[in-house]
């Protein structure tokens, strides 16, 4: 099976890190292939970034060879709902794997982003998907998305494993949410420091995605997800007559 993993963002070094965790946790059998949009925002950080990344994510992939599945490398889930509707394989943002997987592994889990502007998205999303009462909190570590590039600075683990310690006490909370695609080098570290499961999205989405395709489960094209209609434009009485 084929994988195709978009990183919303432009960041070329962040996207080999995730293409790295990706292989790393793939089947044997599952070719992964990691893109980003090069006209896309360099990092995802709120909502008019998430707009601009979803349309250059379309395009990537209408200008892509298909794939059996997708997996979305952004913890908003920027473009997530479009491209289900422009795609038959499934497609899965990082943030819904990731706190679905953590309410399968404890009874409550806390979620560590970036920057205080995802918080409110993030949060939103946890209560569209039926997760906000196991969401016990959001909680921002004031780390801007372009900074977690740097994986051998062991100052940017540090402030992440500080203010996770922080917030699990604080919100008495049994796993750890990594709300940031950029985090995904943390996680095994984290954990085993911790002592708490610590889920990254960008492994747990690739797993889940490989779930869907072995059981031949695809997005439904009934409603909501359907195929866009093709649309003309009308032709004015003046353009008839010309």
């Amino acid at each position: 099976m084929r994988i195709l993993i978009i990183n919303p963002n432009s960041s070329a070094p962040m996207t080999r890190s995730i293409e790295e965790t990706a292989r790393r946790v793939c089947s044997s059998g599952t070719d992964i292939t990691a893109a980003c949009p090069p006209d896309s925002p360099l990092s995802i950080e709120g909502h008019s970034d998430g707009a601009l990344a979803a349309y250059h994510m379309l395009r990537l992939t209408d200008q892509s060879d298909p794939a059996d599945g997708y997996v979305v490398a952004c913890f908003d889930d920027t473009g997530v709902d479009a491209l289900r509707e422009r795609l038959a394989g499934p497609v899965l943002g990082i943030g819904e794997a990731a706190m679905h997987a953590a309410t399968m592994l404890a009874c409550r889990f806390s979620v560590l982003t970036t920057l205080e502007r995802s918080v409110p998205i993030i949060e939103d999303n946890a209560a569209r998907y039926g997760l906000g009462i196991r969401c016990r909190g959001v909680h921002a570590s004031d780390l801007p998305v372009l900074a977690l590039e740097e994986s051998g600075d062991d100052s940017a683990f540090s402030i992440i494993r500080e203010a996770a310690t922080r917030i699990l006490k604080k919100d008495r909370s049994d796993a750890l949410v990594l709300g940031c695609g950029g985090m995904t080098h943390f996680a095994e570290r984290l954990g085993n420091e911790l002592g708490v499961p610590v889920v990254d999205g960008v492994s747990t989405a690739v797993r889940f995605v490989e779930s869907l395709i072995g059981l031949n489960l695809g997005t439904s094209k009934a409603g909501g997800y359907a195929y866009p209609r093709e649309k003309t434009s009308p032709i004015s009485k003046e353009d008839s007559h010309a």
